[in-house]
């Protein structure tokens, strides 16, 4: 049992669930001004692929995060102009954008790196490991929250700002409510395509920084199809958080956990691809205890005539 569950696998934990909250932070803000974002698969594989090419152009970890952030931002510009302006189906967009995403990755891996599969560069710098003063001598605490990614700590830092905001802030309220009653928030002047716009950039932003963490992060290189389902995870966790960021975290735990328990189990002889199938496994069975929050039925429905 020790061997199961010990201070390395839940300081694996944190690291392999920084993109999932990342992307479900970013799903749980645009599900707040009624936008289901399926496109969350497509953005942090763009983001990923961004991360590298960033880090091959200009040769800076931060730069190419920058990088990473700007390219998914237009993607999520694309998005939400489609979804607001145009009035099309957001489900349908997303989609879209999840096709567009593997094809433009793997078109642009071959056209600029010459190369098929996954690209590598052993001079290539990736993120530095954060060790943090005081905490890192405590022992089992620091092994587990100490010598991340800044992206890993940050990755926290956005939920509980993003908590503050949208219950504390009245541009937060403001955003509540263009989500859950746009025609009501129109008619007291609150300008909710503006609102929609920037719910949809934020999230681009945040999809980019889960990109960034997965290629430079954890492995320094990219595959095409890194992501494997890490966005539709996330997709899962925004809805089984109830699109609360500390409903989100906690959903996300669940998830990182299973996909560290999985990797884990490999060491004991288990079959990989029985292994590989626990974290989606978990994600069907989260599905049966998910109970849809009435304000993003009626913002959805509210927003096929204020678009």
């Amino acid at each position: 049992m020790d061997q199961l569950f010990d201070v390395s696998l839940f300081n694996s934990m944190l690291r392999i669930v920084t993109p999932i909250l990342l992307a479900a932070l970013g799903g749980a803000i645009c599900a707040r001004v009624g936008l289901f974002n399926v496109g969350l698969e497509g953005l942090v594989l763009i983001g990923a692929f961004s991360a590298i090419l960033g880090n091959h152009l200009l040769g800076n970890v931060w730069l190419a995060i920058i990088f990473a952030i700007l390219c998914v931002m237009l993607f999520s510009l694309i998005f939400a102009y489609i979804s607001i302006n145009l009035r099309a189906n957001v489900i349908v967009v997303g989609i879209s954008m999840n096709f567009l995403a593997a094809g433009l990755t793997t078109f642009c891996l071959r056209a600029i790196f010459d190369v098929k599969g996954a690209y590598y560069d052993k001079n290539m710098m990736g993120l530095p490991k954060w060790d943090i003063p005081v905490i890192k001598d405590i022992p089992v605490l620091g092994g587990i929250v100490s010598g991340h990614s800044p992206l890993v700590y940050l990755a926290f830092f956005a939920a509980i700002l993003m908590q503050i905001y949208l219950f504390k802030t009245v541009s937060g309220f403001r955003l509540r409510a263009a989500g859950e009653n746009p025609i009501a928030a129109q008619s007291l002047g609150i300008p909710v395509r503006r609102i929609q716009y920037g719910a949809v950039l934020m999230s681009g932003v945040l999809c980019g920084l889960a990109g960034a963490q997965l290629s430079l992060g954890q492995v320094t290189m990219f595959t095409e199809g890194m992501t494997a389902g890490r966005g539709f995870i996330a997709l899962v966790a925004t809805m089984l958080g109830q699109s609360n960021p500390i409903g989100v975290v906690a959903s996300s735990l669940l998830f990182g956990f299973m996909d560290a328990f999985s990797i884990r189990l490999q060491g004991f002889a288990l079959p990989a691809q029985f292994t590989q199938m626990l974290p989606y496994i978990v994600t069907l069975v989260a599905m049966f205890f998910f109970k849809d929050r009435s304000y993003l039925k009626d913002a959805q429905r509210a927003n096929g005539s204020s678009r």
